[in-house]
């Protein structure tokens, strides 16, 4: 769990031979470094062998360091290390054989020295322990030798007559045979025993995968490129392929592929396993034993179905942005017909009437229709804006350019499109930079602000204020409007949506989720609260700019005038 937690994949590794075993996964995932403990045995059990840290050490190439490294446990003497999932390690098989060779032919010299031995029935029992413990060291077949030559010698130099390899008392033979027969059976014994445990170690690993990969891929958490490195990993490959093809007469495709040599057909690969009838998984490196392909088998199936799974994952990202395509076009269709037809109705009726020769004008009449033509061009001209940068964010073509600035030279400019005296504004002199695009820094608060205003009772000025917390500056725009429930905070923000009952020449609804597209475009966030009192504050997150400030700052008014 830790290991996965920073971002590492935990793996066991089977083999006969513990260092060989290492190094060959080492170079399979293209390792550069070993970390290895230091050893537990003790100083007398040296004599056995060097060990693996001093043998994965020695083994490696220059291009692979093994570092070796202390622990409480060094040298506290917990055993030996057995090679976990092997039948019997090389060690232990050459010691079997020692001790099946040498230690007959020792036995019968010391034996024959003495004047007075312990007896044929003693002489059996010495013989019989010497084959028991070849059995236990190195399996079955020292054990056979050991059992053949021990027999030879008791027959040869105990047995009378000695010196030859008749045998005159049946008792004798007896004894010899039942000597074999033991020694045999605790062989065969000690041989199951060694077979059983390496295949309980490969199913234990195999499960522990399949256990793995079934998680993973029911999670939705592995993507096909991770899984087929995960096979690369797990069977020490070159390159890992999942190829497929229409039919039998169409060439085969990759679908995925991971290593330096990508493959194209089945054919070329080293291992191929087939999945269904036109895909298969082709693996490029060494031939697998018949052992493992169980385990490829389900790696194989499992790739399959996280390709059919990121597919129909596209096909549906694919439908959900058509479905979006569609709504932003009704919506724009509904904008159309009714929120941008309002001002140029406005416009059209306003002109007109400026343009009839049936009725006299007075100045005052003709004042107050050209403002309705600039009231409704000014609208216009705002709606406008907001579909254009709507547009753009949904099609992802805002590029932001970030740099330094100081909230005074973008806020009041941002403010220039409300009222006088609707809104207030407190930037402390000590505020840090921010790193922003001030294009769309200031359309961002332009538009939390005005729809701030909007919402805003008669006679309670919106205000804007910042602050700084740790490496970020956080600017408020808190209004004392009727607010918004927890439940539609979010939704507010997407587009064409208006909360309630939106006051006249509210808009199409886009003007927050513009603000909240430019602010995630520079890295920041824009969300909302509830202000203390009643109402809605927006708050709009930036990146500080840590380091020695740049320039002076201008002092502000409390009250800033459009």
């Amino acid at each position: 769990t830790l290991v996965e937690d920073l971002g590492g994949t935990f793996h066991h590794v089977i083999g006969d031979d513990i260092p060989s075993a290492l190094l060959e996964f080492a170079r399979g995932v293209n390792a550069t470094q070993i970390v290895l403990g230091s050893s537990r045995r003790k100083s007398w059990q040296y004599v056995f062998g060097p060990g693996v840290g001093a043998t994965v050490a020695r083994e490696s190439t220059p291009d692979l360091d093994v570092h070796i490294v202390t622990h409480e446990e060094v040298g506290q003497g917990r055993g030996l290390p057995l090679a976990r999932g092997a039948r019997l390690g090389r060690s232990r098989i050459l010691w079997g054989w020692f001790i099946a060779v040498c230690g007959p032919a020792l036995l019968a010299i010391v034996l024959s020295s003495l004047d007075h031995g312990p007896g044929l029935a003693n002489d059996v029992l010495l013989f019989l322990s010497l084959t028991v413990g070849a059995a236990l060291v190195g399996g079955l077949l020292p054990a056979l030798a050991s059992a053949a030559l021990c027999s030879a010698l008791l027959n040869f130099y105990f047995t009378p007559p000695t010196r030859t390899l008749t045998i005159s008392d049946p008792e004798n033979i007896v004894a010899i045979v039942i000597s074999f027969a033991v020694a045999v059976s605790v062989a065969s014994v000690v041989d199951l025993a060694a077979r059983r445990t390496h295949q309980a170690a490969r199913l234990r690993a195999e499960s522990e995968i399949l256990s793995f990969l079934a998680g993973s891929v029911l999670r939705g958490a592995t993507t096909l490129d991770a899984l087929l490195e995960r096979v690369r990993e797990t069977f020490a490959m070159e390159s890992v392929a999942l190829l497929e093809r229409e039919d039998d007469r169409t060439p085969w495709t990759c679908a995925g592929s991971v290593g330096p040599r990508p493959l194209e057909r089945p054919e070329d690969a080293d291992v191929d396993m087939p999945v269904g009838d036109h895909m298969a998984l082709a693996l490029c490196g060494r031939v697998l034993p018949a052992e493992d392909r169980r385990v490829l088998a389900a790696f194989a199936a499992q790739a399959a179905v996280v390709l059919d799974r990121q597919r129909l994952q596209d096909e549906a990202d694919q439908a959900r942005r058509l479905a979006e395509g569609n709504r932003i076009r009704t919506a724009l269709l509904a904008a159309v017909s009714h929120d941008l037809r309002t001002p140029l109705a406005t416009i059209k009726a306003s002109v007109t009437s400026l343009r009839s020769d049936d009725v006299a004008w007075s100045e005052q009449d003709e004042a107050e229709l050209l403002e309705s033509i600039e009231h409704g061009a000014d609208r216009l001209d705002h709606l406008v804006g907001n579909l254009l940068d709507m547009s753009r964010l949904q099609t992802g073509t805002v590029t932001p350019l970030i740099r330094e600035i100081d909230l005074d030279e973008v806020v009041p400019m941002a403010l220039g499109g409300v009222p006088e005296g609707s809104a207030q504004l407190d930037i402390p002199e000590t505020l840090p930079m921010v790193a922003v695009d001030p294009g769309l820094l200031e359309r961002s608060v332009a538009n939390v602000v005005e729809n701030a205003v909007k919402y805003a009772p008669e006679g309670a000025p919106v205000l804007v204020a910042a602050s700084a917390l740790g490496d970020r500056v956080e600017l408020r725009v808190m209004d004392r409007g009727p607010g918004v429930p927890d439940d539609a905070k979010d939704r507010i923000f997407a587009p064409f949506q208006r909360y309630g009952d939106a006051p006249r020449g509210a808009g199409v609804g886009l003007g927050l989720a513009v603000a909240r597209g430019f602010a995630e475009a520079m890295g920041g966030t824009l969300n909302a609260e509830d202000t203390p009192g009643g109402g809605l504050t927006m708050v709009l997150t930036l990146r500080a700019v840590t380091g020695p400030r740049a320039g002076a700052r201008t002092v502000l008014p409390a009250q800033v005038t459009s």
